[in-house]
C-alpha cells in the first residue's frame, strides 16, 4: 500500500515539476531576433540606437573596424564596452578593463570616436568591470560573468536587448495577443540607467557635468514634470529620437524669437543656449564645450554665477553663461558681457 502510495505521488509530482519548469522556460529571455518579424521598424530604430552594443564580446567587435591599444591583439581583448557614438573601452581576458599597456606601463586605452583620438581611463587601476545593470540584458549581482574574476555579475544577453525593458518575452512571441510585453513609458524607466548616484543631485568633474545623468538632470530642471518619452522616441538614436521641438510646447516665444531676435534670425536653435555641451562623455571640445548636451535648460543670467563651486561641484540646476552664450559661440567674450545682453532676452 505504502508503494503504491509513492507511486501515486511520484505521479503527481513528476509532472507538477515539469510544467514548472516548463512554464520557468516558456517565461525566459529569448532576444531581439525573436521581435524583429513583428516590429521591423522599431527593430531597425533599436538597432541603430547603440543600446545594443553597449556591451560586445570582441569576435563581434572586432568586425566594427575600431583600432586597439597599442601592443594589444583582438586575441588579448574578451568584450567591448560601447563602441557606437561616442567611446570605446576594452576589456581583457581576465575580464578586467584595460587601463595600461601589457606590461604595466602607461598608455591611453580609451579610443574616442568622433575625434579619433585616445584618452586615459583610470590610468594603471585594477579595475573590474562591474557596469550592471546599464550595459546588459536580465543582470544579477551574483557570480561572474564568464567565470571571470573581472566581470562583476551575470547576465542573459550583452548589452540593452528589447527585454531590459519589455521584460522576457518568450510567452509573447508564443501567444502575442494573450501574454502583451511589458510597457513602462515613465522616466523612472529610463532612469534606471541615464543616472548618477542619487537622482537628486547632479554630480560634475573637470568643469562638466558628468556623462548618463540625463534623469538626474531632468528630475532638477524646469521640465521635471515632463516624461522622456514626451520628447524622445525611446527605441532611436538620441539624434533622431526627437519626436517634438521646443516650439511645441513654447509656441509664443518661439515666434518670436525666430522673428524679431537676432539668434533666431539666423536660425540659431534653442537649443543651442538652453541645452549645450555642458555635460562629457569622452572627448570635450572646448573648455565650456563637452560632447554632451544637458538636460537642465534653465539659464541663469547672473555674470557672477557659476555652474561649479571650488571644488568643481555643481552648485544650482541652472546653466551659467559661460556655457549658454561664451563656450561654443561668443569665445571672444566672458560673462559680464553676455550678461548684459542676455537681460529679458525674451521678452
Amino acid at each position: 500500500m505504502k508503494k503504491l502510495f509513492y507511486l501515486l505521488l511520484i505521479c503527481l509530482i513528476l509532472p507538477a515539476a515539469a510544467f514548472a519548469a516548463d512554464k520557468e522556460k516558456k517565461n525566459g529571455y529569448i532576444g531581439s531576433e525573436s521581435c524583429k518579424s513583428c516590429h521591423e521598424e522599431i527593430y531597425n530604430y533599436f538597432i541603430d540606437s547603440g543600446h545594443p552594443f553597449k556591451l560586445r564580446k570582441a569576435e563581434l567587435a572586432e568586425a566594427s573596424g575600431f583600432p586597439l591599444p597599442t601592443g594589444y591583439t583582438w586575441d588579448d581583448i574578451s568584450y567591448t564596452i560601447g563602441g557606437e557614438i561616442k567611446k570605446m573601452r576594452y576589456i581583457g581576458n581576465d575580464g578586467y578593463v584595460i587601463t595600461a599597456a601589457k606590461d604595466g606601463s602607461p598608455l591611453k586605452t580609451q579610443y574616442n570616436i568622433l575625434t579619433g583620438t585616445w584618452s586615459n581611463y583610470h590610468p594603471g587601476e585594477v579595475k573590474p568591470y562591474k557596469c550592471g545593470p546599464c550595459h546588459m540584458t536580465n543582470y544579477k549581482p551574483e557570480g561572474n560573468q564568464d567565470g571571470k574574476p573581472g566581470m562583476i555579475g551575470t547576465w542573459t544577453f550583452d548589452g540593452i536587448e528589447c527585454e531590459e525593458c519589455h521584460g522576457p518575452s518568450s510567452l509573447h512571441v508564443a501567444n502575442p495577443e494573450a501574454m502583451k510585453p511589458k510597457i513602462d513609458t515613465s522616466s523612472a524607466a529610463c532612469g534606471k540607467c541615464h543616472i548618477r548616484s542619487d537622482k537628486n543631485t547632479i554630480p560634475s568633474k573637470g568643469g562638466f557635468i558628468r556623462h548618463h545623468e540625463q534623469y538626474n538632470e531632468l528630475l532638477g530642471g524646469s521640465h521635471k514634470d515632463l516624461g522622456c518619452v514626451d520628447c524622445h522616441n525611446p527605441h532611436a538614436k538620441v539624434v533622431k529620437s526627437i519626436k517634438v521641438d521646443c516650439a511645441s510646447c513654447h509656441e509664443d516665444v518661439a515666434a518670436k524669437y525666430a522673428k524679431e531676435e537676432f539668434h533666431g534670425a539666423n536660425k540659431i536653435d534653442c537649443i543651442e543656449c538652453h541645452m549645450p555641451k555642458a555635460s562629457k562623455s569622452a572627448v570635450a571640445e572646448d573648455t565650456y564645450v563637452g560632447d554632451t548636451r544637458t538636460h537642465i535648460f534653465v539659464i541663469n543670467t547672473s555674470a557672477d554665477y557659476s555652474m561649479f563651486d571650488d571644488k568643481g561641484k555643481l552648485t544650482d540646476a541652472k546653466l551659467g553663461l559661460e556655457f549658454s552664450c561664451v563656450g561654443a559661440c561668443h569665445k571672444g567674450r566672458d560673462s559680464k558681457w553676455a550678461s548684459k545682453k542676455a537681460k529679458g532676452f525674451h521678452k
